[in-house]
């Protein structure tokens, strides 16, 4: 029997983040993910302990001093899929539930970092797929085959032609082999178009070999 859908009160004030530079989960996306370090073999026993079952992913953000600190925004994945490996590994998938805004991080004894969160500037996340209306599928993968081609990338075209606007752009985001600081603007995008929109303009600097100064702030 499927589970209903995560109501707003469902969604915990305190969350277990994952920080992975790189890593991109968005709502309704999956993403796989291979544990092996102590603390976050710890981080997914405790997880399957609740009834949420949510992990945050959160892209760890550069400083001027180099010491990481995490972005203020993340998205938080229900673990949907889990596998022990014969030597104490977990195999995992997270399904995108909803993307969060850090409040402050939480100090105490646990392995890994736990955080307060506001979820209320991403309401819309809970709700059904997005829908982009000004989406010229045609146009977007042919870029996307320039882009591929390039970077010597292969990939299921005829699934990518018949996929829902939402999960190619989704898709296509969190595969892509951007920056850190590209993914997190694919992420921070407020709505599938403009996701969509940021993402060609990433495709297209980098197939001019380009950076993306001014784009990503």
């Amino acid at each position: 029997m499927p589970r209903p859908p995560f109501a707003a009160a469902d969604l915990p004030e305190t969350l277990a983040v994952f920080p992975l530079p790189g890593a991109l989960l968005l709502p309704r996306a999956r993403l796989p993910l291979h544990i092996f370090e102590p603390r976050y073999l710890a981080m997914i026993e405790d997880c399957l302990k609740t009834p949420e079952r949510l992990i945050g992913m959160v892209c760890p953000a550069p400083t001027p001093s180099g010491e990481p600190r995490l972005s203020a925004i993340g998205c938080a994945g229900r673990l949907s899929a889990f596998q022990e490996t014969e030597d104490g590994r977990y195999m995992i998938t997270l399904t995108g539930l909803s993307r969060f805004r850090i409040r402050d991080e939480v100090q105490g004894f646990a392995p890994y970092r736990r955080c307060l969160v506001d979820w209320a500037d991403f309401a819309r996340d809970l709700g059904p797929a997005e829908d982009d209306p000004g989406f010229d599928r045609a146009a977007f993968l042919a870029l996307l085959a320039r882009y591929f081609s390039a970077q010597s990338l292969s990939t299921d075209w005829d699934g990518l032609r018949e996929a829902d606007p939402e999960l190619l752009i989704n898709a296509i985001s969190m595969l892509a082999p951007f920056d850190p600081e590209e993914k997190q603007a694919l992420l921070e995008a407020p709505s599938l178009t403009t996701r969509r929109e940021t993402l060609v303009a990433l495709l297209e600097i980098a197939l001019r070999g380009g950076t993306p100064e001014g784009l990503i702030q």
